[in-house]
Parts: C-alpha cells; structure tokens; sequence
C-alpha cells in the first residue's frame, strides 16, 4: 500500500470517528469494525485515538451490561465533540474541494495551442 494512503486515512480517522459518533453511540468494536469496512482501518488503531479524544474532552464513556460478557463502554460525543467536528468538517470540505480543483486542472484542456512559430498561450478558465 502506497504510504500516502496510510496517512491520508490516519489523517481523518478522528474526524470519522467524530461523524459516526454524531450518529449514534457506540463501543470500539463496533466503531473499529465500521471503519474497517469503510477506510480500511483496523482495531488496533482505534483504541489509542479513543483515549486521546477523551481526554482531550471529545468524546465521554458510559458502560451498558452486556448478555454476552462484561459490561461494554460506550462512547458518545460531548459538546466540545461536536464543535471539532462541525470545524474539522468544514475543513476537510475547504481541503478537498481544493484538492480536488487542482486535480480537475489536469484532466480538462487548459490552453488552446499557438500557431506554429509563434510564442503566445492564451490560456483558459474552467
């Protein structure tokens, strides 16, 4: 896998497990196991990330009995949570438009050609 790929995912896991959080509580397992189906990402990551966000006051824990073990931690996002993601999704929209413009610059005809011998460019918008 190139390693631009890992970070490009390591670089938005918080703010995927801020988004999924904003939907519904819910245990690592689960949140590792979405997100492995969706960017690839695997448990091991997720549970460093969940501790630092919640001392970093994003997210909170409750537990809930479980029929099938020990009791499982729940996290859900408090206020401070919900304001990173509202400003982190805002900038990964900025961001990716951004990109997304400077990729779409070198699919479309950007210059329409001089004639033969002489020097000029007129170059075009999109």
């Amino acid at each position: 896998m190139e390693p631009n790929l890992i970070q490009f995912r390591k670089g938005v896991l918080e703010l995927c497990v801020l988004a999924l959080l904003s939907q519904a509580d819910s245990y690592g397992y689960d949140i590792a196991s979405r997100l492995s189906e969706t960017i690839d990402m695997g448990e091991g990551t997720i549970y460093p990330l969940m501790r630092r966000m919640q001392k970093d006051g994003l997210v909170s824990t409750y537990f809930v009995e479980s029929s099938s073990g020990p009791p499982r931690k729940y996290y859900t996002l408090t206020e401070n949570g919900r304001q990173s993601l509202n400003r982190q999704n805002a900038a990964w929209t900025a961001f990716t438009k951004a990109v997304a413009s400077i990729l779409g610059q070198r699919d479309t005809p950007s210059a329409t050609p001089a004639p033969h011998g002489s020097t000029t460019l007129t170059v075009q918008k999109a």
